[in-house]
């Protein structure tokens, strides 16, 4: 039979040159036999050489070479459907890898500027402020100033004797000359042949017709290449370009002469935060900003993931980063129907209902997913942000942050400090993004004499304050203005900066409100809509970026009161969720998104599902945290240095550094295991320089502290020295040891909650195992899939496998059989009504429980909640039945009726009105009981 039409449950895979898609082929049997049904894979479209996640795609028409090509894709879909599976695939459909040589359309782009087939590929103004680049792109892929960069050397021409065309290379960054340029390099030396070849190369500038143009200079090319098959010809060819030598005074002159000819502006990368004229990837200038909104772009990016789909290779798509996109509801409706008109054209072994549509989209506390956008759900960060929120005791919120304030300094409250970084991220990273957006703008306020006088000055000004205070990712205005939604988001941000602009600007901020869809555009002449809507999208492709560097990319790695809590999708200010609104989600799910994917570990998580699930415990125990940091910080204050007059670690770096410790140690090591503790450091280490770097306050990126990174290594690397009289390490292991039996019921109540909740649960690749893994590259490592086959052939009950908890195995055989429960009732978990249960008793808020029901078919999860201060002295994850005393769930009377089997153990029955939680919970900290 062939894979369901609505995937049971995906595993998802990061393929690179090191884990190709025949390194998949075997593992099938294996995810089968899990319960898996479809395959999720990362972008497989050809990407940038060694690229380790895909995203960077060069060639949207190729199935990436290094991952095997298509035969190799052939391979894996053919067992994928011997076994009854499927494949869902990533796409990415806002920008491409740009820069280097290997993308030919950008390469085109440089070469013939705004007449190329191209030129409207990419998101580029071709007509900016900057008056040097009229008609010219931004081209800042220098490693240092442009005149430093000629004088080096490292910028010299070349020439391509099979094509005959001649570049420019620095690194590996090919640079195309325009072929009218060809005609002054051509006559540097005043060889006859060439300086006629210069006058057929010189016409080109002038032509009109653009495929005319182009054919007179691939005629003009294959001459050049002709020539230069002769001895004298190569000879007078590589004189012209030694002409242009860089290491010459007169050869430098000529060459800069030469490049300011060309379709782009070489210059510095840091040219690029002020600068830039094309939209790339937030501040990432090698990813270039595609206009997928065009039809042209669509259909030539979009052509082999169609045919891969009507050809049956794939059965739904993963769309990267959607609020980059122009219109993501039009793009989003645009791929449904081109989906779902192939649908009949599929072969008899691929499924032929609806195809999955999958959207990555962060969400905001207070915002819902659009329904007409025609979408199945999100990717699931939003799903990750609720399952631990709930994990997260309430109580905890205050004094943690109170706590932090106190050690640091820094803000209480998340809310500023993600103001502040906005602030920092306008001013610094995305500054000429800003400028363009107000560019924008202001080309509205020249329309009318009544706003003529307002500067473009001021608008950026209070364009920034609209900005900081956005409270969502971004608004999707249309033509006719916006939607109610939009209008809260734009009336939150607005009060926002009205509280913190010049009173003298006010007023421009209600004709931002104005240009920005308060008036909607289809009520203007036709000029004034497009200005309007031109701006309206340039303000919401920059909102996104802004909010991603602002709250993920730097706020998260400022705000330290419980990191457990700085997570994608989530907003550290809510610091965690009720029984009672988890619930609600779910039933909204339930509702109006059942086929979205639920995710508690992605390719871009923070740290790991159980490294949260560890932290998690602490928001129950403040009280103690707050000693064992009053320790520490005591402890460790002599292993500071002093850098720009400042301790290195500062209070802020060097808590969040303790999170992540504990967050991280694995569970075997011993603090005497000088070889594991090595290792551990080394993963600490990464992560604490992309930390530092990120949160952009001592160091960053762009400009690295190194005496400051250097002494913060120098303090991790010290404090957990063997040899120190404190022995930091033990204490850390033993803190460790108290946390990671609660740690581990989070960790296995997260895992039920996923497989057993509406929508469909997200395997991310080796999470079978505990997952204590930290920021990208650390939660990309190999991973032993040998290992976990071994335990899915063993067959072990969970409750055989928790006395031996910490090697992970019990995790992994709750996945199993939870899954194998939703093989066997597929209806009841695809389309069954969700019901929240109520526990009484003792400690009945430490119960979270819901039932799923259809026709003659329930299941009844329940999961041991916050259960920090009712372990017992066994250090097993699980509260001992005595701690339950009477705590009872309740059951309506649909389900009391009901004769319930255990499914994750021997199958005992269980029935009645109330189920003792004692009784339920006697073997494992979570249960699962299936009726039909």
């Amino acid at each position: 039979m062939p894979a369901p039409t609505t995937p049971r449950a995906t595993a998802r895979l990061q393929f690179h040159k090191d884990f190709p898609l025949d390194a998949a082929v075997p593992l099938v049997p294996y995810f089968q036999k899990l319960g898996i049904s479809h395959l999720y894979a990362s972008p497989i479209l050809k990407a940038r050489p060694g690229s380790t996640h895909g995203y960077d795609i060069v060639d949207p028409e190729r199935i990436n070479p290094e991952l095997g090509g298509e035969e190799a894709l052939q391979r894996l879909v053919t067992t994928l459907r011997a076994h009854d599976m499927g494949l869902i695939l990533d796409i990415v459909p806002n920008h491409m890898g740009v820069g280097g040589a290997d993308n030919g359309w950008w390469l085109d782009v440089l070469e013939w500027g705004p007449k190329s087939p191209f030129a409207k590929f990419f998101d580029i103004d071709w007509n900016p402020p900057d008056p040097t680049l009229n008609n010219r792109m931004l081209a800042p892929f220098l490693g240092a100033p442009y005149g430093t960069v000629l004088e080096s050397g490292d910028l010299a021409l070349h020439f391509e004797p099979e094509s005959g065309k001649i570049y420019a290379q620095y690194f590996e960054h090919r640079f195309p000359l325009a072929p009218h340029t060809y005609a002054m390099l051509l006559s540097a030396t005043g060889e006859p042949m060439l300086t006629g070849l210069a006058q057929t190369f010189r016409s080109l500038e002038t032509g009109t017709d653009r495929d005319a143009t182009r054919a007179a200079a691939g005629l003009a090319l294959d001459m050049l290449a002709q020539h230069a098959r002769t001895p004298e010809g190569r000879v007078q060819i590589d004189a012209a370009i030694a002409a242009h030598d860089p290491k010459d005074e007169v050869g430098r002159a000529r060459l800069h002469e030469l490049l300011e000819m060309q379709n782009y502006r070489l210059a510095w990368w840091r040219a690029a935060t002020d600068e830039i004229n094309w939209r790339r990837f937030f501040d990432v200038t090698s990813l270039g900003g595609l206009q997928v909104e065009r039809p042209a772009v669509f259909e030539a990016t979009h052509a082999l993931i169609l045919r891969l789909y009507a050809e049956g290779w794939i059965d739904g798509v993963r769309v990267d980063h959607v609020d980059g996109l122009a219109d993501p509801r039009g793009y989003c409706r645009k791929l449904r129907r081109r989906l779902e008109a192939l649908t009949p054209k599929r072969p008899a072994n691929a499924p032929k209902g609806h195809p999955l549509l999958l959207i990555e989209k962060i969400l905001a506390p207070h915002e819902k997913l659009r329904r007409d956008w025609m979408v199945d759900g999100t990717t699931g960060y939003n799903f990750m942000d609720e399952v631990s929120g709930v994990l997260h005791d309430p109580a905890g919120a205050e004094p943690l942050a109170a706590l932090w304030h106190d050690l640091t300094g820094r803000p209480a409250d998340f809310g500023e400090e993600a103001r502040e970084a906005r602030r920092q991220i306008l001013r610094y990273n995305l500054a000429s993004e800003l400028n363009g957006t107000s560019v924008a703008l202001q080309r509205i306020a020249m329309r009318d004499l009544a706003t003529r006088d307002f500067t473009l000055t001021a608008i950026r000004r209070a364009l920034t304050e609209v900005l900081v205070h956005f409270p969502a990712y971004r608004s999707y205005l249309g033509i006719a203005g916006r939607s109610e939604s939009d209008r809260r988001l734009l009336d939150w941000a607005m009060a926002g900066a009205r509280r913190t602009v010049r009173a003298t600007e006010r007023p421009l901020l209600e004709l931002l409100d104005s240009w920005l869809g308060g008036d909607a555009p289809r009520t203007l002449p036709h000029a004034q809509r497009r200005e309007r809507q031109r701006a309206a999208v340039r303000f919401q492709q920059l909102s996104a970026p802004v909010a991603a560097k602002s709250v993920e990319d730097t706020a998260f790695y400022r705000y330290g009161r419980l990191i457990s809590r700085n997570e994608v999708g989530s907003e550290p200010s809510h610091f965690a969720e009720t029984p009672a609104a988890f619930h609600a989600d779910c039933r909204e799910r339930a509702k109006y998104f059942p086929r979205e994917l639920l995710a508690t570990a992605t390719h871009d998580h923070k740290r790991g599902e159980d490294t949260r699930a560890r932290l998690a415990v602490i928001s129950e125990l403040p009280e103690e945290w707050a000693s064992t940091l009053t320790r520490w910080t005591r402890l460790n204050t002599s292993l500071k240095k002093e850098v720009d007059g400042e301790p290195a670690p500062d209070a802020a770096d060097e808590i969040m550094l303790y999170q992540s410790l504990i967050g991280a140690w694995p569970l075997e090591l011993d603090p005497s295991d000088e070889a594991g503790v090595e290792e551990l450091i080394k993963r600490l280490a990464a992560w604490q320089e992309k930390a530092l770097r990120e949160g952009k306050r001592r160091s960053e990126w762009a400009v690295p502290n190194e005496p400051y990174e250097a002494a913060c290594r120098d303090f991790l690397t010290s404090m957990l020295a063997a040899d120190r009289a404190s022995r930091l390490r033990d204490e850390v292991a033993a803190l460790v040891r108290r946390l990671a039996p609660a740690g581990a019921v989070n960790g296995l109540a997260q895992v039920l909650i996923r497989c057993t909740a509406p929508g469909i649960p997200d395997l991310y690749q080796g999470t079978e195992f505990w997952d204590f893994s930290l920021v990208d590259p650390d939660n990309r490592r190999p991973v032993d899939f040998a290992a976990r086959e071994a335990a899915l052939e063993a067959g072990e009950m969970p409750a055989a496998l928790l006395p031996r908890w910490k090697d992970g195995r019990v995790k992994a055989a709750l996945i199993a059989r939870a899954l194998a429960l939703r093989a066997r009732l597929p209806e009841l978990f695809a389309e069954g009504e969700y019901l929240p249960l109520e526990a009484e008793g003792e400690i009945a808020p430490h119960i979270l429980a819901f039932a799923r029901c259809h026709g003659d078919s329930a299941s009844i999860t329940v999961v041991t909640r916050l259960p920090g201060r009712h372990l017992g002295a066994d250090a097993l994850p699980m509260i001992p039945a005595e701690a339950w005393g009477d705590t009872a769930l309740v059951l309506p009377p649909a389900l009391a009726g009901l004769s319930f089997q255990d499914a994750l153990g021997d199958g005992a029955a269980a029935r009645g009105e109330r189920l003792p939680v004692a009784k339920l919970l006697a073997a494992l900290p979570v249960a699962l009981l299936a009726a039909g």
